[in-house]
């Protein structure tokens, strides 16, 4: 995992060393946003790598015409990629056609280069033995060869999207791990970090008694966590 990896983002580094997913849809849904954890569709390419940062966003919208000889029909990726910083979270919005592979190996490296700490998109993903060997977090849709060139282009980049059945704004902490993405809207963070350091205490006593023998009614009464 990439848990010890240091951030200049004290909420950002807190929730790397500290949470997991589970522990963050739980709180979320305690605090009444119960559409927070994407669709169990989208998966990490690598589920011992945890992905925790803010959220850089960009829209994708079908095409079905190959560019002009004088388009560049990567630049929306191009801009976005060459403007990330340490601890962003590339976020590609990519609907529900299934059409495109936006993300793959060269973007990848050019992400890590940059510091960011993942890449999330509810399309389809590439060069996927290339990005294992970078250990760089990917969290995606589907794996596929598909060039978006001529299929897909972006419209719209660090603006309000949807992904994964998820509503993402830039600045949000997008959370990864084995168990699935979990995003936290910027206006909540502190009240998030500060009920999941709650919860996670009643979790290691919950934990500790039931390993000292204690049955499951009893705990769960004296601390209320499951």
């Amino acid at each position: 995992m990439n848990a010890d990896r240091q951030s200049s983002d004290p909420v950002v580094q807190l929730m790397r060393e500290s949470f997991f997913s589970a522990l963050l849809s739980d709180v979320l849904d305690e605090l009444g946003y119960r559409n927070q954890a994407l669709q169990s569709r989208i998966r990490p390419l690598d589920d011992a790598l945890k992905m925790v940062g803010r959220a850089r966003t960009m829209i994708y919208a079908d095409i079905y015409q190959q560019p002009g000889p004088d388009e560049n029909p990567h630049a929306g990726e191009i801009k976005l990629i060459d403007s990330l910083a340490a601890d962003d979270v590339v976020v590609c919005a990519c609907g529900t056609s299934g059409r495109i592979a936006p993300w793959g190996g060269l973007l990848s490296t050019a992400a890590k280069v940059r510091g960011a700490a993942g890449a999330l998109m509810d399309g389809l993903v590439r060069d996927i033995a290339e990005i294992r060997a970078l250990s760089f977090p990917v969290f995606h849709g589907g794996i596929g060869p598909l060039d978006s060139k001529g299929r897909a282009r972006v419209i719209d980049t660090d603006v309000t999207v949807q992904c994964g059945g998820v509503s993402i704004s830039p600045g949000d902490i997008v959370f990864g791990d084995g168990d699935g993405v979990v995003v936290v809207p910027k206006a909540i963070e502190a009240q998030v970090v500060a009920a999941a350091t709650e919860r996670l205490k009643g979790e290691n006593k919950t934990k500790a008694a039931l390993l000292a023998g204690r049955s499951l009614a009893e705990v769960y009464e004296e601390f209320g966590v499951l």
